[in-house]
């Protein structure tokens, strides 16, 4: 017996790479393709190599999900051959990576740039409990690398985004290239195939009363899951990230306030109606699209550039110390707490 599978076109020179049919790019756009040349898929189903900055990925199984009558034919001719010759048509399994990876990477934190970044914006104690909640891990790839591990609701990892910050700024390293790849890539998993789950989701099982809250970034899930910890805060990884039936299924059932960077609102109001059509209780927060000021909208902020305004008690301590070391022995001395720092502003 045969095997009927669907793969991304492998790379033959520029001619295999097509434009994004939702960032535009040239030559950047993989299409799926059918081994034995059974079906034809339409130009929209592929995956985009620009993971972050673009993140769409549109897989056969959707295609199949959205046009039944598709799979159905392909069904129906695969039974119509002789079982000597029969080939069976499957979609490739969903890929994971070894939890022990996982675990490597819980540590050298006092290196990693991101958790540097939030330890002077929230102090170190915060940062240290939002890496370990979410998991974050450090990577050798770039020095200071941090790992954001996609870690679905049945706690499969189904890969890892390897991301390099500035640790003063938070801003992404983009220059001389966007340091951005995949955990699986750096491995060199052949025939890998992802499908992505939301950052964060592995907490839904625990954490099942509080509503969530649905932004972008994975930085901005942990900076507002400090803020505002009345959410449940994932990152669908990008403006285009997750939002298939498959992947916002494990929503189904909850209440989920959606946090676009601005300049997306409308994209994901427009995913509103499917979202429910699902049994999520579904809204928007599109204050900021419709109050921000065209600078930063020229910016593309999101909650978490408003919320970094605040700065928090333990984080003005420790830039007090910083610039008196002595502050800290006498704390430790006379066993003072932190109450609050009002008094020192």
């Amino acid at each position: 017996m045969t095997t009927h599978r669907f793969i991304l076109e492998p790379y033959k020179g520029m001619a295999t790479r097509h434009t994004c049919p939702a960032c535009h790019r040239k030559r950047c756009f993989s299409r799926y393709i059918d081994t034995e040349k059974r079906i034809s898929f339409p130009n929209h189903v592929g995956r985009c190599d620009h993971e972050q900055k673009c993140g769409y990925h549109f897989t056969p199984r959707e295609f199949f999900d959205q046009n039944p009558m598709k799979k159905k034919s392909l069904m129906e001719e695969t039974a119509s051959h002789p079982c000597t010759n029969a080939q069976t048509a499957i979609i490739v399994p969903t890929s994971y990576i070894d939890k022990n990876i996982v675990r490597q990477s819980l540590k050298c934190y006092s290196t990693n740039r991101l958790y540097q970044f939030l330890a002077s914006q929230l102090g170190e104690s915060s940062a240290m409990t939002l890496m370990e909640k979410y998991q974050i891990g450090s990577s050798k790839h770039w020095d200071g690398a941090t790992v954001f591990w996609q870690i679905d609701h049945k706690n499969r990892v189904r890969t890892g985004k390897i991301m390099l910050y500035n640790a003063e700024t938070g801003k992404r390293i983009k220059e001389p290239y966007n340091h951005a790849t995949w955990v699986h890539s750096v491995l060199h998993k052949e025939n890998y195939n992802l499908r992505q789950c939301f950052f964060g989701e592995h907490l839904l099982t625990t954490d099942k009363a509080r509503p969530v809250a649905l932004v972008e970034s994975e930085k901005t899930a942990l900076i507002a899951s400090y803020y505002l910890p009345q959410y449940l805060w994932l990152a669908s990884g990008g403006k285009n990230g997750c939002f298939n039936e498959t992947a916002l299924s494990v929503l189904a059932g909850r209440s989920v306030v959606l946090f676009p960077d601005l300049g997306a609102t409308e994209y994901w109001q427009g995913k509103i109606g499917a979202m429910k059509s699902i049994g999520i209780d579904v809204q928007l927060f599109d204050y900021l699209e419709a109050n921000a000021p065209p600078e930063e909208r020229k910016e593309g902020y999101d909650i978490a550039d408003y919320l970094l305004k605040i700065k928090p008690d333990e984080a003005i301590l420790q830039s007090m110390i910083r610039k008196n070391p002595n502050l800290k022995l006498l704390m430790e001395k006379l066993g003072l707490e932190l109450v609050n720092t009002q008094s020192f502003q």
